[in-house]
């Protein structure tokens, strides 16, 4: 029986040893390389032979991520004052672009309640968040991003920084990469894409509430100065156990993701890295080897009959998905999808998947085969020059805006006789089946209203933001979509020319869509700024009154929607002329903006016609728009200039060069482009 009792004494003993060493484990590792280490890893994260961690590679919207696999427990009682929040870790990283100067999305340090970040998107959100998670506090995720793109939505300050993400791709703190050298005393610059390793310290400690974070190149001493300093209370953040790691997702374009080496520590300073021990990232390129020819020739006659035989079998198969590639397409950005792909999204281009139908192709529904991201896809006809065109400048507009009201252009395809645009898919459909069909729910007025103002600002970022000046051209209700949560998306840039600022458009044709077109097209043939802001002010009449700019079937004084609207200001009775629809339901002073402002941006004199700065100055309030005073001038005359302030609005009691005579002078000489 003693031996026996001796026995479990021992047991017990052995038991409270591994206790306490696990424990320590979780509060303290370290991994120089990572051949033995057992990381939970998902997505397309794996480890290299030589103990390198890849996050992710070449392919295009993937996410991969790697974890500790223990979780790490944190005290977030507020009682409790011993710095149990407290954390630092130190890592070495390499990010080896596709392409020069171009990268994936890039990668960050994380801690979340959970391995595996269910619904998380590949694309800009690191393999963190989507457009619906993005921004909840219950995520409890805590991030350091280092980020390679600049996306407005989050507000980023370039291509090319460091940034502090709490349940939110918004970042508290940013700045760009750079590290402070001692010996020269300044900050230098670090491109984090440049396939160098570089190190990173972050160290968070609870009773200051400070969280600091430093980067420098690889083998070079902690800096003494931060890159970012920033005061943050992590006790709503953290729960009791969290999971600490690195998330990391490819876009339209990819990059090789590295991690060289890691430690951490939950009770101290973390230890310190071996230099020597880590794995090297392979090289962007490669250099060129000498070629022995005597081996190289025969070598390579074998190679091509080989080819030539497997090739012959392989035709058939191929013809199915055979796609057609142009030395052109190089210079455009956006991913291009794999056919295959594509087919089996759409299961085969089934109808029962297609959207719609337009005048220059078929809309088809799809979900990705690698991510069930679901997308809209779009074939237009290689026999058209004209489809031609609108995919060229898709292609070269669509692939590099970046704004939260644009459809998102994912990637493309060229095959055999067609084209395939591939977007962000919008569940709800366009705008038109709104307003002006029986085939959706009605829309309130603060729906309305913010679908105006995101239209506008979407505008506003193609007129004077963006790098050129891009003219869309074809601004309707039919090309507004609506995302998940109704917001307003500006589409379709089939039609779409740019130019740099300054410049003047080089355009002579007259397309568009009749009713949207504005008076001078018809006479220069030249699209500006300014004609956009006249299909804009057609659609915020559209909006506000719940019909078409052109209903030849009404009465003739009710034809033309803009001279229908007039005549009920000209008569002091325009809030008589909103969409019934609503049922009185709206903001008065709301509608009121929107009905003068929509005559303003619709003025057939282009001069006459606020900026798209202007517009959105006033839908937000930051402007207020004049009365509209009537006078006895016997033309039709509106002064406004393109700043805020407004010194004097006009309409006079009789308005002929503003009706239906100027309109439809216009439309007579159009051929009509309508989609």
């Amino acid at each position: 029986m003693a031996g026996i009792c001796r026995f479990l004494h021992i047991l017990v003993t052995l038991a409270t040893v591994c206790s306490i060493a696990l424990a320590k484990d979780q509060n303290q590792f370290i991994h120089e390389g990572f051949h033995e280490a057992n990381l939970h890893l998902n997505g397309i994260a794996k480890i290299h032979p030589n103990g390198l961690l890849e996050l992710t590679n070449s392919s295009y919207q993937q996410i991969g991520r790697a974890f500790f696999p223990l979780p790490i427990k944190f005290n977030t009682s507020s009682s409790n004052n011993s710095g149990s929040l407290s954390f630092s870790s130190s890592f070495v990283f390499a990010m080896v672009p596709e392409f020069p100067k171009l990268g994936g999305h890039g990668l960050a340090f994380t801690i979340s309640p959970s391995m595996e970040l269910t619904g998380a998107v590949a694309s800009q959100y690191f393999g963190l968040f989507n457009t619906r998670t993005n921004g909840r506090s219950t995520n409890h995720v805590f991030a350091i991003e280092l980020d390679t793109i600049k996306s407005p939505e989050f507000e980023d300050i370039d291509a090319n920084h460091v940034g502090i993400d709490v349940n939110n791709l918004l970042s508290n703190a940013s700045a760009p990469a750079t590290y402070y050298s001692e010996t020269e005393g300044k900050n230098k610059t670090l491109e984090l894409i440049s396939g160098k390793p570089i190190q990173v310290w972050i160290d968070y400690d609870e009773r200051e509430m400070l969280l600091q974070v430093t980067l420098a190149p690889l083998r070079t001493k902690k800096p003494r100065r931060p890159l970012l300093s920033a005061k943050l209370d992590l006790s709503q953040v953290f729960l009791k156990y969290m999971y600490v790691g690195f998330s990391a997702s490819t876009g339209a374009m990819s990059s090789n993701q590295y991690i060289l080496g890691w430690s951490f520590n939950k009770s101290g300073q973390a230890q310190s890295l071996d230099y020597s021990k880590l794995p090297s990232p392979p090289h962007r390129r490669y250099p060129a080897k000498k070629v022995d020819f005597r081996i190289m020739v025969p070598l390579l006659i074998m190679s091509l009959l080989v080819i030539f035989f497997i090739g012959a079998a392989y035709k058939t198969w191929r013809k199915k998905y055979e796609e057609i590639r142009e030395d052109w397409e190089q210079e455009y950005g956006p991913q291009r999808f794999c056919y295959r792909d594509l087919y089996k999204a759409t299961n085969g281009f089934k109808e029962r998947e297609l959207l719609g139908v337009g005048g220059f192709g078929e809309v088809y529904r799809g979900a990705l085969p690698s991510s069930h991201e679901q997308v809209a896809i779009k074939r237009v006809s290689h026999n058209s020059k004209q489809g031609m065109k609108e995919f060229v400048a898709e292609i070269a507009s669509m692939g590099r805006l970046r704004h939260r009201n644009l459809v998102q252009l994912l990637g493309y395809c060229r095959r055999k006789g067609e084209l395939l645009l591939v977007y962000d898919f919008m569940p709800n459909g366009s705008l038109d089946k709104f307003l002006f069909s029986n085939e959706k729910p009605n829309l309130n007025w603060v729906q309305r209203f913010q679908i105006l103002k995101g239209v506008a600002s979407a505008l506003l970022y193609l007129h004077e933001q963006w790098d050129q000046v891009v003219i869309h051209r074809d601004i309707k209700a039919s090309n507004i979509l609506l995302d998940a949560l109704l917001n307003g998306r500006l589409g379709d840039f089939g039609l779409a020319k740019f130019h740099e600022h300054g410049a003047t458009p080089q355009t002579t044709h007259v397309v568009g869509t009749v009713g949207y077109i504005a008076p001078e097209l018809a006479r220069t043939g030249q699209a500006t700024t300014s004609s956009d802001v006249f299909a804009f002010g057609n659609l915020m009449l559209e909006i506000a009154c719940g019909r078409r700019t052109l209903e030849p079937e009404r009465p003739p004084e009710e034809i033309i929607l803009v001279d229908w609207v007039l005549q009920f200001w000209k008569t002091d009775l325009i809030l008589q002329t909103n969409d019934p629809r609503l049922e009185g339901n709206y903001v008065v002073t709301e509608m009121e903006l929107v009905l003068k402002l929509g005559l303003l941006c619709a003025h057939p004199a282009p001069a006459s016609r606020p900026s798209m700065s202007t517009v959105v100055q006033y839908l937000n309030g930051s402007a207020s728009l004049p009365e509209l005073l009537l006078d006895g001038a016997s033309d039709c005359v509106i002064t406004v200039p393109h700043q805020t302030s407004v010194n004097d609005m006009s309409f006079p009691a009789s308005c002929d060069n503003f009706s239906a005579n100027s309109l439809s002078s216009t439309t007579d000489s159009i051929l009509s482009c309508g989609r």
